[in-house]
């Protein structure tokens, strides 16, 4: 996902290479941004969006360690494994796709039940790490759900971890204006607690009420 932050519409393009015999190509809303001035930018919406895709070959976990928004070092595959968890890279900054999807995951969160609630991980891999540290982090996501874990920590490690599951992910760009570039994918990685790989990918656009019938079987490992 490219976002001007400058610009007065920007696009961005989601590809999504799935493990399969074919990569299958996946775009999704544009994640709009602020210029220097702090004003939204407007996004630009392309198809398809709220689609839901099974994978024919799971993709598996990545070795990813950063830091969570509590300070402490997150092991992502020790510390989910066995856990269904949700998985999506965005950043803070982002005025429009990364708040709606995690506000869409929350409202969704909000329908299970406690003891669903509790085991179900919900992470949200920075990809802007400098403005985006562990407290800004925390303070963010809060707005959704307390529950959510947010990390942050090494570009090149995300950036690695984000193309091992097919994300497009760019270092963000600090323009002479005082305007970023940041390049993010818009996809939900589904991982079951079956086997701690993905086999549903969300893209952008995807209803809360989706992620609400979907949740119990991502949780139940049927998904």
């Amino acid at each position: 996902m490219r976002a001007l932050l400058r610009a007065p519409a920007p696009r961005t393009a989601v590809a999504v290479r799935l493990a399969t015999a074919a990569a299958l190509s996946l775009t999704a809303a544009a994640c709009g941004g602020t210029s220097a001035d702090g004003r939204p930018a407007p996004a630009a919406t392309a198809t398809p969006a709220g689609t839901a895709v099974r994978l024919d070959r799971p993709l598996p976990k990545p070795e990813l360690i950063l830091t969570d928004d509590h300070g402490h070092s997150f092991d992502l595959v020790k510390q989910t494994a066995g856990k269904p968890t949700l998985m999506y890279f965005g950043y803070t900054h982002c005025p429009d796709v990364c708040p709606t999807t995690m506000a869409d995951i929350a409202n969704a969160v909000r329908k299970l039940p406690s003891a669903d609630r509790r085991r179900l991980q919900v992470i949200f891999v920075t990809t802007d790490p400098v403005r985006d540290t562990p407290r800004r982090l925390h303070t963010w996501l809060a707005a959704f759900d307390s529950r959510f874990t947010g990390l942050s920590g090494d570009f090149g490690a995300i950036q690695k971890a984000a193309r091992s599951l097919g994300v497009a992910v760019e270092k963000p760009a600090k323009n002479a204006d005082g305007a970023y570039t940041v390049t993010h994918g818009a996809q939900v990685l589904a991982f079951s607690p079956s086997d701690d790989k993905v086999h549903m990918i969300y893209t952008s656009g995807t209803t809360s009420q989706r992620y609400a019938a979907d949740l119990p079987k991502l949780i139940k490992g049927t998904l």
